[in-house]
């Protein structure tokens, strides 16, 4: 059948229409096709040509560098030094067996750390960095450096490692930092991505714990290029992290080193406060430890010795540790009495040696008694009876709720690990923890702080601070923070009658500078620098033999708290000796040698010292000049 010519014409149109429409499609579709090569090709070729097949770009967090840690004068106390370490890629390395052992032909590698390592790397990402070795010398970074083409996924670093240039001077109170662990990362909600990074350090205790949020920083960045062996070819970009802020504490180093050198060898503890704006001077636990041993790892050995030791040095017992705090405590008992209105200054008792309740008889220290006391010969010859009296009259009420206004069975706020808040005990305390009604004999004991009653030397030197002033004196440990003042707690009036803390400011007077005073053989002979005290003994266990005829855990604590000077007191200093004896024998010559340090900002002048003693103290002024010497020696040797 023949087609019309006019449909043949209409259909050639259409095609012709179809076909156009076709054609230009597709040559849109090229040009977009060209114009998409060309922008890759092009504009983003050098973007592409580092994500070939035979390279890789790796982005690497950049730890930041942690803040400093200073003295109140600006003596650095914790700092960064550089350090060299070898670090390994599991991903890159491919067979990580073979490459650890080309390594180990050029760099001597420690087998616990070692292991170590490839624990950490079983358990971490498989392109997280892992230290194999640190602290490695530069001639061994040369050596792996050299041979980097054999060493796939291996990588010389330098990092920032933290130091504490006074090793064991500030252990207790500054810390020190290790390596992240799961305990670690528990105590964060959504942690950070550089708390992940293996071998990241953090504050595990002290200071640096308290305050790692600030001292951390913020971590950075780098992209790097990669071959297919994981060698780095380039650095692309870096973006540093943000330091950490400066911690600067209210401690001074030259005090708190010369605390740690008088306590010499004995278990024992001392802490110095600035009653003014309760700046903690010095805080000192003996014996210490290396803080760096810690920072570095740690061996077995090194702290089964630390573990095992009977004067435990892991302790810090001034703020950790809690003692009955003997007859330093007898100052509360007799404001107690005094508020209440149930005695007066001139107000007497009969010592006979004993005070019988009940069936019971409650001893003085003094077997034949002191006869007839008043309050100030009752602090000044540290009477028990007078006391064992008085807590008949005020009742354990009153005596806690006095002991709390000094400050003891609460927590004090320092940035201090593990600080215990005591124990004041009352009443409702004993029915609540012990099931059982409070007696009488129990009131007996507190008033001479034996019994229930427990105090660390940080709430001692708490208490005799108020005593001194007047006023709630609270304890500042740190002064500044990235260069901000950290504002002192503003310290309100006790509420106190103000004659009646004269009272007793004049009988700790006595207790130093009378010659019937139980710290009189330790005072200061300095007509400005006097001072006023307190001795105390407490009891480790109940019973008749001398300390010298027992075991040394079984022996008495030796106490002593004063303030100074009496006229215009600036200090107050609490001391403790762990199973050392008398308070007066064994703490009171203690705390009188850190008072003069303190007040003479040095080495006091033999003529602060009574006369009698004056020999043994230049003596022990050269020894422990001589010992300062010899720890800063083998400090720069160690460093």
């Amino acid at each position: 059948m023949k087609r019309n010519p006019r449909d043949t014409a209409e259909s050639t149109r259409r095609i012709t229409r179809r076909g156009l429409i076709l054609g230009a499609a597709q040559l849109g579709f090229a040009g977009v096709l060209g114009l998409r090569m060309r922008h890759m090709q092009v504009d983003q070729a050098d973007e592409f040509r580092l994500l070939a097949e035979e390279n890789r770009v790796n982005i690497r967090l950049l730890p930041p560098a942690r803040g400093r840690i200073f003295d109140r004068e600006g003596r650095v106390i914790a700092e960064n030094e550089p350090t060299y370490r070898i670090t390994v890629v599991r991903e890159d390395a491919g067979d990580v067996e073979q490459v650890i052992a080309r390594l180990s032909s050029l760099v001597e590698l420690d087998e616990d750390e070692l292991n170590r390592a490839l624990a950490e790397m079983n358990r971490s990402a498989p392109f997280l960095p892992i230290t194999v070795a640190d602290r490695v010398s530069w001639e061994a970074i040369s050596r792996v450096a050299v041979n980097a083409p054999a060493l796939p996924g291996v990588t010389p670093e330098v990092g920032l490692s933290r130091f504490y240039p006074q090793h064991e001077t500030f252990a207790h109170v500054v810390g020190y930092v290790g390596p992240v662990s799961e305990n670690d990362l528990a105590r964060y909600e959504d942690p950070e991505p550089v708390l992940r990074i293996p071998r990241f350090q953090i504050g595990k205790v002290g200071v640096e714990r308290k305050y790692e949020e600030q001292l951390r920083g913020k971590a950075g960045a780098k992209r790097v290029e990669v071959n297919a062996v994981g060698r780095v070819m380039r650095e692309l970009d870096r973006r540093e992290g943000e330091p950490g802020a400066d911690v600067q504490l209210t401690l001074d180093s030259a005090l708190q080193e010369y605390c740690k050198a008088r306590l010499g060898q004995e278990s024992a503890s001392v802490v110095v406060m600035d009653v003014e704006k309760g700046d903690i001077l010095a805080i000192a636990s003996s014996p210490s430890y290396d803080p760096n041993k810690f920072v570095r790892g740690i061996s077995v050995a090194d702290y089964g010795v630390l573990r095992d030791n009977n004067h435990r040095p892991l302790a810090s017992k001034t703020v950790q540790d809690a003692y009955p705090p003997g007859s330093t405590f007898k100052m509360v008992t007799a404001l107690a009495a005094l508020e209440a209105g149930l005695m007066t200054p001139g107000d007497t008792h009969y010592c006979p040696g004993y005070l019988k309740v009940g069936t019971r008889r409650f001893h003085c220290w003094k077997r034949g008694g002191h006869g007839w006391v008043d309050l100030a010969q009752s602090l000044r010859e540290s009477c028990d009876v007078y006391y064992y009296e008085l807590a008949l009259k005020v009742g354990i009420e009153n005596i806690a709720a006095m002991g709390r206004r000094m400050g003891l069975g609460q927590t004090p706020d320092v940035p201090m690990s593990a600080v215990t808040a005591g124990l004041m005990p009352d009443k409702d305390w004993k029915r609540r923890e012990r099931g059982a009604e409070w007696l009488i004999g129990d009131s007996v004991n507190a008033s001479i702080g034996q019994g229930f009653v427990l105090t660390s030397p940080l709430q001692q030197a708490i208490m005799t601070a108020r005593i001194a002033t007047g006023r709630a004196i609270t304890p500042r440990l740190v002064k500044t923070v990235d260069g901000v003042e950290t504002p002192a707690p503003q310290a309100e009036s006790l509420g106190i009658n103000e004659n009646h803390l004269r009272q007793v400011r004049r009988a700790m007077f006595e207790v130093c500078n009378d010659r019937r005073g139980t710290g009189y053989r330790s005072r200061i002979v300095t007509e400005e620098f006097r001072m006023a005290g307190k001795s105390g003994t407490s009891q480790v266990r109940n019973r008749v033999v001398r300390n010298e005829d027992v075991p040394w855990e079984e022996r008495d604590h030796a106490l002593f708290v004063n303030f100074a000077p009496y006229d215009n007191p600036r200090i107050a200093v609490s001391v403790v000796v762990e199973h050392g004896g008398g308070g007066s024998s064994a703490a009171a010559p203690i705390n009188r040698d850190v008072t003069l340090q303190a007040l003479y900002g040095g080495t006091p002048p033999l003529e602060a010292y009574p006369s009698a003693a004056r020999s043994r103290i230049e003596s022990q002024q050269e020894r422990l000049e001589r010992e300062r010497r010899e720890r800063q020696s083998d400090a720069r040797s160690r460093a």
